[in-house]
């Protein structure tokens, strides 16, 4: 059946095919060129339809999947860090056996049934859920297609952690091994409550000795540019570090160290002293300590970059570096 139209036609194809119906469209000379493949009649129609509103490059109609992650690799990847571009290139393998579909004949349905049937957790349905959101970016800045069904995609959630501060036992052991090769930098974190990557970025110059001040932050406006005065226990450690004159108060040989390279350092310090804790239970830690020692609640606030839930205490309680070391050094363990 060949259904006429000024502007193209839908044909049905013989055989038993997933998209038994070809749309064609039409040039003034006669001729005509495929624009693609159809489920069904009314899905030509409208694929017709929508190429005659906004008649797309018929060769950019072609690139398939498989073509459009290469391209991507080629030159959106590079542009991502080294661990998102193995998450993304590892995601792929779940979306490959679309690999030979023409990008702009995919659907929603296809990009959620890579993430509903790739038999994964969440962290694995969110790396498909974002290389999609990246395929489509870049179908868009190619224009190959108008849509992205990606902002539509729904993966299972990131399940609540339990995270569990350090016991006061183990803050004690930490102490007993505080000589060995970096248990001074978990100690740094427990007694300045820091964030990993905020810590790891801190250069000499954030750091004011005669003043007992650090300063740094990310991620909030409530969290930049923060000042958390210097824990006397810790001092000790700051100062030989800064000693070496570092690139970054937290350094390797010399050079500003990664979250990845220092994760692993974590996890050889708490496998050598028996324990399991993540950089950010530190943090945890931290408040954690201030509010059991009766810390002022908004001074706990600025130290954390938390905004106060109290308006109040947000907008009219200003609070001296003084306030703020008084309340650093309420924990005595």
């Amino acid at each position: 059946m060949k259904l006429p139209n000024k502007y193209g036609s839908i044909s049905k194809l013989s055989g038993k095919r997933r998209r038994p119906y070809i749309v064609r469209k039409t040039d003034e000379s006669g001729g005509c060129a495929i624009i693609g493949y159809a489920v069904s009649r009314e899905e030509g129609l409208a694929m017709l339809a929508a190429y005659n509103a906004n008649p797309w490059d018929i060769d950019k109609a072609k690139i398939t999947l498989q073509e459009l992650f290469d391209l991507w690799q080629e030159k959106k990847a590079p542009k991502l860090g080294k661990s998102n571009q193995s998450s993304l290139k590892s995601a792929f393998k779940y979306c490959a056996p679309l690999g030979g579909l023409p990008y702009r004949q995919i659907k929603l349905y296809h990009m959620q049934d890579t993430i509903d049937s790739c038999g994964k957790g969440y962290s694995t349905q969110g790396a498909i859920k974002n290389l999609w959101g990246h395929l489509d970016k870049f179908a868009l800045e190619l224009d190959i297609s108008s849509f992205r069904y990606s902002d539509l995609l729904t993966s299972e959630p990131i399940p609540p952690t339990s995270r569990l501060p350090f016991t006061n036992e183990e803050i004690a052991r930490l102490w007993e091994h505080q000589a060995e090769e970096w248990v001074d930098t978990v100690l740094i974190f427990i007694y300045s409550g820091w964030r990993i990557s905020e810590l790891l970025a801190l250069r000499p110059e954030d750091i004011d000795l005669e003043a007992g001040t650090m300063k740094g932050g990310t991620k909030t406006k409530a969290g930049k540019g923060r000042i958390v005065p210097i824990h006397p226990k810790i001092r000790g450690f700051i100062e030989a570090r800064l000693a070496s004159n570092p690139p970054r108060l937290i350094a390797q040989n010399g050079k500003p160290i990664s979250t990845t390279a220092y994760r692993a350092i974590w996890a050889e310090i708490m496998g050598k002293l028996e324990m399991q804790h993540t950089p950010h239970e530190c943090r945890h830690t931290f408040e954690t300590l201030l509010d059991a020692a009766g810390g002022n609640r908004r001074c706990i606030d600025l130290l954390m970059g938390h905004t106060s839930k109290d308006t109040g205490n947000r907008v009219y309680n200003h609070k001296t570096i003084e306030e703020l070391r008084a309340t650093v050094e309420l924990i005595s363990i």
